[in-house]
């Protein structure tokens, strides 16, 4: 469904320095996949998925989507494409059905295909009781809803949502997502999305691309990323630093186990199976005569992923819509763009 090589994006920034959002990108997203984007603001991800959906031509390298160059074909693209944005894309006076309809309209259904469709939407997404509400009238989750009904009604092969949740609270961030899954478990339908909230990634997504300064990182299952990068942590306390010093040089000597480190007299270190690796720890330090007051194993997250990788927490952006240069500077550009 995509396929890109050296796929970049250049834009001069208002001061005049020229910004590379993205640099050089090499991926492939297979029919039926569910690929999250994930990476700190300012990391390129919008700018990578504005390119993909040809709402910004790149400035480098190739990229096909659903078949077709986003260059050359951009309109055979669009008619195959979802998009959510981060914005919500109805209009808030216009009520929810007629939202549907009229998008349904604009891709080719006749009026009675258009109705039926957004009626079907409409209730797949728990919206039916709105249909003659004005959008302004409308809940953050509800929106959210209405503008995923926008960017399927055309049934479109591959769907496109930037930060589809942010902003809505727990429960209807939930609620969004079991619909979602449960239209791509209806059909075949492709999904890339971005997001702040590394527990969507984890549980939602089929695998996860790890992107910043305009590169990608790593890629890979959530499993694979937490094992590759980090793997689980086993933390073991001592009596004294004396003990924990000769605890630290033991636990660093045994097969399966990585990077060791100290803090006083509490020693933690890095291994593939911590629940496996526990109990051998604590009776190799009982046959050496040291003694363990407390021990523990823990299994790592995607944000300790983003913190071996990148040096930061991706929570350090507390969930916020993407506010970075490339963001503002592609903005600018559209709006330029679509004037002309």
């Amino acid at each position: 469904m995509i396929n890109t090589v050296s796929l970049s994006r250049t834009f001069r920034a208002p001061d005049g320095e020229e910004v590379q959002a993205v640099r050089g990108i090499d991926l492939s997203v297979a029919q039926g996949e569910m690929v999250a984007v994930l990476g700190p603001n300012g990391a390129g991800k919008s700018t990578l998925m504005r390119m993909l959906s040809t709402l910004l031509p790149p400035t480098g390298g190739t990229a096909r989507v659903a078949g077709y160059d986003v260059r050359t074909q951009a309109a055979l693209v669009r008619e195959r494409i979802g998009y959510v944005g981060q914005g919500n894309s109805s209009g808030h006076t216009q009520r929810a059905l007629d939202e549907v309809v009229t998008q349904g309209r604009i891709y080719g259904l006749d009026r009675a295909a258009a109705r039926a469709r957004a009626a079907e939407l409409l209730s797949a997404l728990g919206l039916e009781h709105l249909a003659r509400r004005r959008t302004q009238a409308m809940s953050g989750g509800q929106r959210r809803r209405l503008d995923l009904a926008i960017g399927l009604v055309h049934l479109p092969a591959l769907m496109f949502l930037d930060e589809p949740t942010t902003g809505l609270d727990p429960q209807n961030r939930n609620n969004l997502w079991d619909h979602i899954t449960g239209m791509r478990s209806r059909g075949d339908l492709t999904v890339v999305f971005s997001t702040h909230y590394l527990e969507e990634a984890d549980q939602e997504a089929d695998r996860i691309v790890v992107i910043d300064h305009g590169r990608i990182l790593a890629e890979g299952t959530p499993t694979q990323l937490k094992q590759r990068h980090v793997g689980d942590r086993l933390t073991l306390e001592t009596t004294d630093p004396a003990a924990a010093e000769r605890l630290r040089a033991l636990l660093a000597a045994m097969d399966g186990v990585g990077t060791v480190t100290r803090q006083d007299t509490v020693v933690t270190g890095q291994v593939t199976d911590g629940r496996a690796a526990l109990p051998n720890a604590i009776a190799a330090a009982l046959d050496q005569g040291i003694t363990v007051v407390a021990a523990d194993t823990r299994l790592p997250t995607l944000d300790d992923v983003f913190l071996e990788l990148t040096g930061r927490s991706l929570r350090d952006d507390g969930g916020r819509p993407a506010t970075d240069a490339d963001a503002d500077a592609d903005a600018s550009e559209l709006t330029t763009e679509k004037a002309a």
